[in-house]
């Protein structure tokens, strides 16, 4: 729906991994470019430095000479101003805007042709159903013209039918009309099957607008209903219709995503492009109410040729330069390639492709060996010929011995085997994960166990227990943590990690006969 985009980079930071992905498809598209500098006012702002990394970024991506001559703007956000001056600091927005008007011409659309509209996005509404988005590309849309959809890449599957509604945007809000001619962006109800990359044809002439290859999912998750004994206690939407309504709802607005059924009835696949792909859809379903668990993700593999592929990611890590040891160490166990390094004053920007499965659980070891300094940030590259094993996590957990609330004499001869994950006062069930033990193998923990009363001695004749300080997972680093046997609850109010079999009797006997096969 673009003619053209900013490319919008910090003045310190720099060109990063998603920077290198969307400025690749602007290319691709062949779109005219600004290059929008932003934070000048940055006391470590190194503007000429970046000017050189967008560069040869754009070099890299076999820009044209045209898109490489495209102009620079320098920004403040935070102060409001913009200047054509690589030096300057400039007093409002003005440059910013002349540049787009300027280096962004008017489109040039056929208004006397037959209709044409290209559907970049789709929308849903309870009353009308399901919402095309798109730019008119040729002739004019009425409301209630007779249509027919067709696609570049299904050009056999053919729909008719009516734009039954009709709506204009302005600004923020989406305004009904009558008509709307090509150049606009416009929303129409009445076509209950259309899909993101259909075109929308006059009836009586049928062309499909090329679309662009949307990229594949390489990541799978499993989505079940939440069988814990703490079930249906905070959620709103706890069944398996509602689970399941709700992912297949959410395929009509993502194209990358994919849902299926699986064997049980109760377990949905749900694959996406990468982890944050999905944890972006599962903090969505918690905040609309929805309860239900998670399984660790795993990479989807193809086969090319008779021989197996994984996807690679591009990562890239900005750290001081007494960390870039551990790093390297790393990533060398998670098989990750040094494609680049680079210094930044006295920290070091260090360029890796690595399996996707490398990066699992990587997050919090990285914060911890950069001692909280280091930023990373990684998109997908490719797929690649597999790269052999990789361990996966070493510590085990600490897992609940009984159900009830956690108290705080349980507690402290708890934390003794590892760091804990819960407070005093925390309702516990048994085979739910209350903490991480740095040896291997699970332990299991009584956090409800009181202290005793004898006849010498009183519960509080010790002097007061001191506990330390939990560490509370967020979604994303309880994504990270759990292992193959583990699942996450999720609920509006908390997030839970837990064994697949809560038993402790059959957990045991379930290891021993996965050693014995």
């Amino acid at each position: 729906m673009v003619s053209g985009v900013l490319i919008l980079v910090d003045a310190a930071e720099g060109p990063m991994p998603q920077t290198r992905f969307v400025t690749q498809k602007a290319l691709e598209l062949g779109l005219k470019l600004i290059i929008v500098v932003n934070k000048i006012d940055r006391p470590d702002a190194r503007v000429t430095e970046v000017i050189d990394e967008v560069l040869e970024l754009l070099i890299d991506l076999n820009a044209s000479d045209e898109q490489l001559e495209s102009p620079f703007v320098f920004c403040s956000g935070r102060d409001g101003t913009s200047t054509l001056d690589e030096g300057g600091t400039g007093e409002d927005l003005k440059p910013l805007f002349d540049t787009i008007l300027s280096h962004f011409p008017p489109l040039e659309m056929d208004t006397e042709g037959p209709l044409q509209i290209l559907v970049s996005s789709i929308d849903y509404n309870d009353y009308v159903g399901r919402i095309g988005i798109g730019r008119i590309e040729r002739g004019v849309a009425r409301m209630g013209a007779d249509v027919t959809v067709c696609n570049d890449n299904h050009k056999d599957v053919n729909l008719r039918g009516k734009l039954v509604n009709l709506y204009e945007i302005e600004g923020l809000e989406r305004v009904p009309c009558e008509q709307a001619q090509a150049g606009d962006i416009v929303c129409f109800s009445g076509l209950e099957k259309i899909n993101i990359g259909d075109t929308v044809c006059a009836a009586d002439c049928v062309e499909a607008v090329p679309f662009v290859k949307i990229s594949e999912p390489t990541v799978e998750m499993i989505f079940s209903v939440n069988d814990s004994p703490f079930a249906g206690k905070e959620g709103k939407f706890v069944t398996t219709r509602h689970l399941r309504d709700r992912l297949y709802r959410e395929l009509l607005r993502d194209v990358s995503l994919r849902v299926e059924d699986t064997d049980s009835t109760d377990a949905f696949r749900v694959s996406g492009r990468g982890e944050m792909h999905l944890s972006i859809l599962i903090e969505t379903m918690r905040r609309e109410g929805y309860e239900f668990q998670v399984s660790a993700p795993k990479v989807l593999y193809k086969e090319v040729d008779g021989e197996k592929y994984e996807p690679v990611e591009r990562l890239i890590v900005d750290v001081p330069e007494n960390s870039t040891g551990v790093v390297f160490e790393s990533m060398g166990n998670r098989k990750g390639e040094l494609v680049h390094m680079s210094a930044l004053g006295s920290r070091m920007r260090l360029e890796f492709l690595v399996p996707a499965r490398g990066l699992f659980g990587y997050k919090s070891e990285f914060l911890t060996d950069t001692k909280g300094e280091g930023v990373m940030s990684s998109v997908f590259f490719e797929y690649q010929p597999y790269k052999g094993e990789i361990a996966r996590r070493e510590a085990g957990s600490l897992v609940a011995f009984e159900t009830g609330e956690a108290v705080t004499y349980g507690l402290f001869n708890a934390q003794g085997r590892g760091m804990l994950f819960i407070t005093p006062g925390t309702a516990v069930y048994e085979g739910m994960v209350v903490g991480v033990s740095p040896k291997e193998g699970d332990i299991n923990v009584n956090v409800c166990k009181t202290k005793h009363l004898t006849n010498t001695r009183s519960s509080s004749s010790d002097e007061a227990l001191r506990l330390i300080p939990p560490k509370k997972l967020s979604l994303e680093e309880a994504l990270e943590f759990i292992a193959d046997d583990e699942l996450l609850e999720i609920t509006p109010k908390s997030v839970r990690i837990r064994k697949r079999i809560l038993d402790g009797e059959l957990r045991a006997k379930a290891r021993a006969k996965a050693k014995l096969s």
